[in-house]
């Protein structure tokens, strides 16, 4: 063969690219589709078809082709046709014209689809080329990667293209729900003797004082965006204190949750009525001073002068939000203060727009120190939720789940006893008769006191999972009566293994658990927790409590659980600093690095499908609340283990 120069390409890399591909996903039914392979070859270049005699085929391969691909019939390809070729001096069969195209026929129930496409394409010189294709038939995404470790990857361990795309929408989700919960504490906020009474008195300072209506609204609108910009100038305050790397560690150590359980309870106890928590009175002096001097800078300092004034009532739902959101990391601090405040700011600047509408304001009252008294309850049950995480990191057992459930209703009863009248407070009015809102927000208490009761015989207590310690942290894990299925029928228990959630056989050494799979012959399955990790319990006793969920977990993979908040000193022979620069001091900080190194993700609850070989079986997934959602992912791993 005379003249004839081949060059080597992977993957398109170099300045010879000659042929672009695109492709489209067509569903025919349930479980069949039409994947399409587009190209476009530039002018004078030549693909040779599938059947050439030249040695050199155009090859198209389904890497899952009998892992749950089943092809339909050939490739069909476009118009070919047969002609001597000078590089290979005989009859070659190419594509007729410059746009060939493929199309292949497949039934599957999976939802990724891979082949490869490889070929030459010649001119005067020929170009080996291999592409990577992924049929994404959820999606009716098609990829061509020349990168086969993106390819390899592809939903499986997040790829370049595709990286994090599902933990950032669930971000964006938590950041969503925090931004609207904020909202509800700003509301709740607004609602207090400290600050309702301001809103006539701004609006009439803002009616006085300026000398026409669009003034005044352009005041307002001042006004209520320097509450914001305090507010969420407190957030970026505590983001630049609680930076993003150090607060796993931090919000999940035993100090952290001790303390914040000791400012929630003086919190509690402030808002009962036993004394108020007050910034110094100069600093109020200072700032309404500053107040007087008009303009821009008068406006804003009113705004921090409201701050200051109202922050008895205010301070402790500012903390508690503050400290709800330091532990979730990033911007979660700034999010919260900017919802906290938009609740604030916005009545203040309406009710200055509109002053009619004032007339329709409730007058202030003994409600306003109703609404006080009932977030001190609320912030009391909310403060021995840290003491419990301080005890489930520490693992002393001091504060059970049956301890926590007592103290909890004591609490509820408390305050249904309130609302229903029977109980008075410092502070409180002379009441003759209680509104229908106060007996329907009673009845609602009194409703999850009963529900809560029999948690303390053992129920699992569904609405509220993962607030009070999980079932294993207990005086009866099994209930009044009730005993461990392993234990009745004297199974051993393997070393460097424990019961876990509903007796499920729980590794917490990995190499140990990696051992016993290949032993077993089933898959591993990684699950990233935390003593402290809310969303851990409710997926395990919401989700992992289904049935279907369970008998998978029980019967076709090995459970490794990892905990990563775990205090437990490591041997000194295994501590040190890792090869990415982080401490290992303790076994969590041994697991929240391997999870970091491994899978580019600090997360809990963090679940991985692993074969016998250590590589992942499908797309990781962190929290599912949705059972079915759940189910199809366990499901689709275990099934490619079994045809690996």
């Amino acid at each position: 063969m005379q003249g004839f120069n081949r060059l080597s390409t992977f993957g398109g890399g170099n300045k010879y690219d000659p042929v672009k591909w695109s492709g489209t996903v067509e569903k025919t039914s349930d479980t069949r589709y039409i994947l399409h392979y587009d190209a476009v070859i530039e002018a004078g270049w030549y693909v040779y078809a599938k059947d050439t005699p030249a040695g050199m085929p155009l090859n198209l391969e389904f890497i899952d082709n009998g892992k749950g691909v089943n092809l339909v019939g050939e490739i069909i390809e476009s118009e070919t046709k047969t002609a001597y070729d000078d590089i290979f001096e005989e009859d070659v069969i190419k594509y007729v014209g410059n746009t060939p195209q493929l199309v292949q026929q497949v039934q599957t129930e999976l939802e990724i689809v891979k082949s490869i496409l490889t070929y030459q394409v010649c001119k005067e010189v020929c170009i080996q080329q291999d592409f990577y294709v992924v049929h994404d038939l959820k999606k009716e995404l098609v990829r061509f990667f020349t990168n086969y470790n993106d390819f390899e990857n592809y939903g499986h361990k997040a790829s370049s293209l595709e990286k994090e795309k599902k933990p950032e929408k669930k971000e964006e989700k938590g950041l969503w729900l925090l931004f609207f919960l904020s909202f509800l504490g700003g509301l709740a906020a607004l609602f207090t003797p400290c600050v309702f009474p301001m809103i006539p008195m701004t609006v009439s300072f803002f009616t006085k004082q300026s000398k026409s209506r669009a003034e005044g609204i352009k005041n307002a609108i001042i006004y209520g965006l320097s509450i914001i910009i305090i507010y969420v100038v407190l957030g970026l305050a505590v983001t630049a204190i609680f930076g993003e790397t150090a607060i796993v560690e931090v919000s999940t150590s035993v100090p952290f949750n001790i303390a914040f359980f000791v400012l929630l309870v003086v919190f509690a106890i402030s808002f009962l009525g036993a004394f108020e928590i007050m910034l110094p009175q100069s600093w109020a002096t200072k700032v309404d001073s500053q107040a007087d001097r008009g303009g821009l800078i008068g406006i804003f300092f009113m705004a921090l002068a409201l701050a200051i004034v109202s922050f008895s009532c205010t301070g402790p739902i500012v903390g508690t939000a503050l400290v709800e959101s330091a532990t979730k990391g990033g911007i979660a601090p700034i999010i919260s203060m900017l919802g906290f405040s938009l609740a604030i700011a916005l009545p203040f600047a309406l009710f200055a727009m509109f002053p009619g509408w004032l007339n329709s304001l409730p007058k202030s009252g003994g409600w306003l120190n109703t609404v006080k008294v009932v977030l001190g309850f609320l912030e009391l049950a909310l403060a021995f939720k840290f003491l419990s995480n301080a005890d489930l990191v520490a693992q002393t057992n001091i504060l059970e789940r049956e301890v926590f459930l007592a103290i909890i209703i004591a609490i509820l009863v408390g305050l249904t006893i309130y609302l229903f009248g029977k109980l008075k407070l410092p502070h409180d009015s002379d009441i003759n008769h209680i509104s229908v809102g106060r007996l329907l927000l009673g009845l609602t208490t009194l409703s999850l006191v009963i529900y809560m009761i029999p948690g303390l015989w053992g129920a699992p207590l569904k609405l509220i999972s993962g607030f009070p310690p999980p079932m294993k942290n207990s005086e009866s894990p099994y209930g009044i009566g009730g005993k461990s299925a392993i234990v009745s029928s004297e199974k051993e228990i393997p070393d460097h293994a424990e019961l876990g959630p509903h007796d499920l056989l729980s590794f917490t050494d990995y190499d140990a658990g990696v051992a016993y799979a290949k032993k077993e012959n089933k898959a591993i399955l990684l699950d990233f927790t935390g003593y402290a990790c809310i969303n851990c319990r409710r997926m395990e006793e919401r989700v992992w409590s289904d049935p279907k969920v369970l008998n998978i977990l029980r019967n076709d993979i090995v459970l490794i659980s990892l905990y990563g908040d775990s205090r437990e000193e490591l041997p000194k022979s295994e501590q040190g600093v890792s090869a990415s620069g982080r401490r290992i001091k303790t076994v969590g900080n041994k697991w929240s690095n391997f999870q970091i190194e491994k899978y580019g993700i600090l997360a809990a609850p963090y679940y991985v499908l692993l074969d016998h070989d250590e590589k992942e079986l499908n797309t990781p997934v962190s929290y599912t609340p949705d059972i079915n959602e759940y189910l199809v992912w366990l499901k689709e791993g275990i099934t490619r283990f079994n045809n690996n």
